[in-house]
């Protein structure tokens, strides 16, 4: 897309070359009526209107001077801009039509601008006229000036076909950005709205590329030249609105919803005010977006946002852009420069993204090596292995179920290490078959209750486990050397809700304690699948200890 920059920025230097033609024109004189007269060269038009009023099904004639000073290399042609349907004179002779003027059959409507060709015999320098026989049925009160011009007829015919083949691959280009964009946000995933935004405003800029220039290689006739700046507006209108949204978003705006919304009654007053006057309209919305732009980008440099400085350097080439070029080509380009941009943000919204992902694997890879670390603990193995001896020498059946008991956790902290989530019953039977190995180990009589379980929930591994554990180790049992653990679920519209009830004595602590290398371990696999939305709490209460796991869906 770069190149295609270059290379525009080079044809719009070719293109602001005039020809080498020059000639003096006069504004136009109009008359209603119709006399073949009127046509002739020397004709006297004192009296003549200089408006031409609203001449509703009649025929009118127009006339005007052009004074060619210098003539052109190669055949001599005329550019008549006007609304209607009319036969173009040079000096008295018929040189062309554009679609037929009204008689006793209706009126055929012309395009609002075609090209004749001048024959060399009537081409020379000199004083001329151009008169148009009109009608105008169609869009009665509209009243047009009438355009006249002089150039080389090859270069007339030319520089529109360059200018949209040129256009035409900017706009194929702007469209396959939309698609990639469109199909990455689909695809992705964590979907970004800056990208689903990025790929709305490549489509509706190749929309306006195509729309834009569709008049040279469509006959659009001239009732139905409105229609198309229609369109042109409201496409520009989405424009103004979504470029500084981009910029809110991508930039992190605290006030979005409030500069939105004076961009919006902003752009709203200007097409009130400004309604039918499509191409002052037009400038007013791009000049909008850039004030707003302005605003969001100079926001973002004062909070040090990545890509500010460089957004704000486009944004200043617009103002260098104006002075030098015409409107259509300084909007486009100004356009090329702001959706290169905003490419180029997208690439290190990209590369953040892609930095976070590798954090997570990492993150995800030390959280499976951290469960296994938790039950391969030296003295976590030492105790038990203590235990399961005198078990085995005491009472082989009750040592034969411990040992089973024990492998059977094992496997299921083989089964999940790699899982980021896990089934809510699988969580629960590990639970158990801990409670069962810590049974025998400390010989305490753990019991277990569930509430409201839903088994189609899921959860990461080992969250209730360690939860479990620290309400082992740091609670002693009640007087009949009892223990109860109670997990309860609950659900609603924006969120769910996990409580882990220890029913037990707490021991005293020495020192307060804000939690270990468990609660560590909750909160990392809380946010690995969930961000940040989770809460949770562990207290102390009379009967024990409690601790909520509380999951947002909204």
């Amino acid at each position: 897309m770069k190149n295609y920059l270059f290379l525009f920025l080079a044809l719009c230097c070719l293109c602001s070359c005039r020809p080498d033609i020059s000639f003096k024109d006069y504004p136009p004189v109009f008359k209603t009526g119709d006399n073949q007269s009127w046509a002739k060269k020397d004709f006297n038009a004192i009296g003549w209107a200089t408006d031409r009023d609203y001449t509703k099904n009649n025929i009118f004639w127009v006339r005007t001077k052009l004074d060619l000073t210098k003539k052109p290399v190669g055949h001599l042609g005329v550019k008549i801009e006007a609304f209607g349907a009319f036969d173009v004179y040079w000096d008295g002779k018929l040189i062309g039509k554009n679609g037929e003027v009204i008689s006793s059959k209706a009126e055929v409507p012309g395009t609002s601008t075609s090209y004749y060709s001048i024959p060399d015999s009537l081409a020379q320098i000199g004083s001329h006229v151009v008169a148009i026989r009109a009608s105008q049925s169609y869009l009665p009160n509209v009243q047009r000036s009438v355009n006249v011009g002089l150039s080389t007829y090859e270069s007339l015919l030319k520089f529109p076909l360059i200018i949209t083949s040129f256009m035409n691959l900017i706009a194929g280009a702007f469209l396959i950005a939309a698609i990639y964009y469109l199909f990455l946000y689909i695809n992705s995933r964590s979907r970004q709205y800056t990208v689903l935004i990025f790929a709305v405003i490549c489509f509706l800029f190749f929309a306006l590329l195509i729309l834009e220039y569709v008049k040279y290689y469509v006959e659009i006739p001239y009732p139905r030249f409105f229609l198309r700046l229609e369109f042109i507006g409201w496409i520009t209108f989405a424009l103004s609105m979504l470029v500084p949204l981009y910029f809110t978003i991508q930039f992190k705006f605290k006030w979005k919803k409030i500069v939105m919304s004076l961009l919006f009654i902003t752009l709203v007053s200007i097409y009130i005010l400004n309604f039918g006057h499509y191409d002052i309209t037009a400038i007013y919305y791009s000049l909008t977006m850039w004030i707003f732009s302005l605003i969001v980008v100079f926001n973002a440099i004062y909070q040090k946002e990545k890509g500010a400085i460089i957004v704000l350097i486009a944004l200043l080439l617009r103002v260098l852009i104006n002075q030098f070029l015409f409107y259509d080509f300084s909007l486009f380009i100004s356009f090329c420069i702001i959706v290169l941009c905003m490419l180029y943000l997208n690439t290190i919204q990209m590369k953040v993204i892609e930095e976070e992902y590798q954090s997570s694997l990492l993150l995800s890879s030390k959280l499976q090596l951290e469960l296994i670390k938790k039950n391969i603990q030296p003295h976590f193995i030492k105790n038990t292995l203590t235990s399961l001896i005198d078990w085995v020498e005491e009472s082989p059946k009750e040592g034969t179920a411990f040992i089973q008991a024990l492998a059977d956790e094992f496997d299921i902290i083989n089964d999940i290490s790699e899982q980021v989530l896990i089934p809510i019953r699988q969580e629960i039977e590990l639970c158990k078959k801990h409670l069962s190995v810590m049974q025998f180990r400390k010989e305490i009589n753990y019991k277990w209750e569930e509430s409201g379980i839903d088994e189609n929930e899921f959860i990461p591994p080992a969250l209730f486990h360690t939860i479990l554990e620290n309400g082992i180790t740091h609670s002693s049992p009640f007087e009949d050397g009892s223990m109860k653990f109670k997990l309860s679920f609950s659900a609603t519209a924006g969120y769910k809700q996990y409580t882990f009830e220890t029913f037990a004595n707490n021991r005293v602590k020495l020192k307060p304690r804000a939690g270990g290398n468990g609660f560590v371990y909750i909160k990392a696999r809380l946010t690995e699948s969930y961000g940040d939305n989770w809460e949770f709490t562990s207290n102390e209460n009379e009967q024990g200890w409690i601790s909520i796991v509380k999951i947002y869906t909204k």
